[in-house]
């Protein structure tokens, strides 16, 4: 939109570099759980261990259209900003969609959509499998910044990959934490998928960690993920004692998480332990518990809210959404993000609807006199980069 600022991508994930097919474009507009077509090429199927959907056929016998995550709120908001990127009518059709896609290539579809995103500054979480483009890449691509985000989990699962033994691995995952304050602009947990976010808040002990530390690696299989608890508290609090941003997933997510366990203010009491730090803690994206991560960030200093794909998912009723979240939280401790992932679209939809839904709210609270059109374009300009801008030192 014409005079809205440009905007820092706090949190999102890299791009495919080849791919998907049509039979596989699907399974990145949602969250759920299906097995991808066995048509599609390992090329264009999603990377090991981050499960998407497919479009769903009816059962043998049952009458109706196929199911297609097309029609969800992701997909119409996909068809109605993507498509005149690729030179079609808003809202075309998916299958003239696709095609007009195809026809292009990967390239330069990823081409198009990252520098009509709007996006000058990436915060890329480099924690997922699969062939990605770099935080370079995905750079050199947009014509923009990009900056690395150190998931902790993949941190300690490498370590453990190439340790001797358990002096070995807490060593090598100590210089991990070390080298990636050099290197990276925070820190990422998936905590809450690993044992959910009612953990035990303090930080574990040196002994608890060794022995932690030793059963895992007895019992870990080559590539196994990390799940022990005493292991996870002791990154979370790794990260939190460098200083750097600590990006904490909360709210929905795919089927391997426990929704009911993901609600942050499960995280009050690590909130309360961490405060004497001043780390900050980012909640990220949130739905549906968006408005209790706005009363945290109401009232702990340290902890901020980002509404990646909460409006993402919810397309038409972003705005509300986005309301929501800026009823009770200060306007400094809110950011902008995508939580983009795979496909370059969702970086032009996650931009394109925090923009139509911060437009149009600020010209309705405007045109009651609630705020001013300078207090407008401050906070607009606040949510889009100004906070990430201050919190990763950009």
């Amino acid at each position: 939109m014409p005079g809205f600022p440009p905007l820092i991508d706090q949190h999102c994930h890299g791009v495919l570099r080849s791919g998907p097919d049509r039979a596989a474009f699907e399974t990145y507009l949602t969250e759920a759980n299906v097995p991808p077509p066995p048509a599609s090429p390992p090329s264009a199927s999603p990377p090991s261990g981050v499960p998407r959907a497919t479009a769903l056929s009816p059962a043998p016998g049952a009458s109706g259209p196929p199911f297609s995550y097309f029609d969800t709120q992701l997909g119409f908001a996909l068809r109605r900003w993507c498509a005149p990127v690729l030179d079609l009518e808003p809202r075309c059709p998916p299958g003239v969609y696709l095609e007009r896609r195809a026809e292009l290539g990967t390239a330069e579809v990823t081409r198009r959509m990252l520098r009509a995103s709007g996006i000058s500054t990436f915060l890329v979480d480099t924690g997922l499998p699969g062939r990605l483009l770099t935080p370079g890449e995905l750079a050199e691509t947009a014509g923009a910044e990009a900056h690395e985000i150190v998931r902790l989990e993949r941190l300690a699962e490498r370590a453990a990959d190439t340790a001797r033994d358990t002096h070995a691995f807490l060593a090598e995952l100590s210089d991990g934490v070390r080298e990636s304050v050099r290197a990276a602009r925070g820190f990422k947990s998936v905590v809450a998928y690993r044992i959910g976010l009612d953990f035990d808040p303090g930080p574990p002990g040196t002994s608890e960690i060794y022995s932690a530390a030793e059963r895992w690696l007895t019992s870990r299989v080559p590539g196994g993920r990390l799940s022990d608890p005493v292991l996870l508290r002791h990154l979370l609090w790794s990260a939190v004692r460098t200083g750097l941003p600590l990006q904490l997933h909360t709210g929905f997510g795919d089927p391997d998480l426990r929704l009911d366990r993901c609600d942050p203010l499960l995280l009050t009491d690590f909130i309360r332990a961490t405060a004497p730090y001043g780390t900050p803690l980012v909640l990220l994206h949130c739905y549906p518990y968006h408005r209790g991560a706005g009363y945290l960030a109401a009232v702990f200093p340290h902890v901020y809210a980002d509404f990646g794909l909460s409006l993402s998912h919810t397309g038409a009723r972003a705005r509300d959404v986005l309301a929501e979240l800026l009823e009770l939280a200060p306007f400094g401790k809110l950011l902008f993000s995508t939580g983009a992932y795979g496909l370059p679209e969702l970086y032009v939809v996650g931009a394109e609807l925090f923009r139509e839904a911060m437009t149009d709210l600020t010209r309705v609270w405007t045109e009651r006199g609630e705020w001013s059109h300078e207090d407008a374009r401050r906070v607009t300009a606040i949510l889009a980069n100004g906070t990430a801008a201050r919190l990763y030192g950009l």
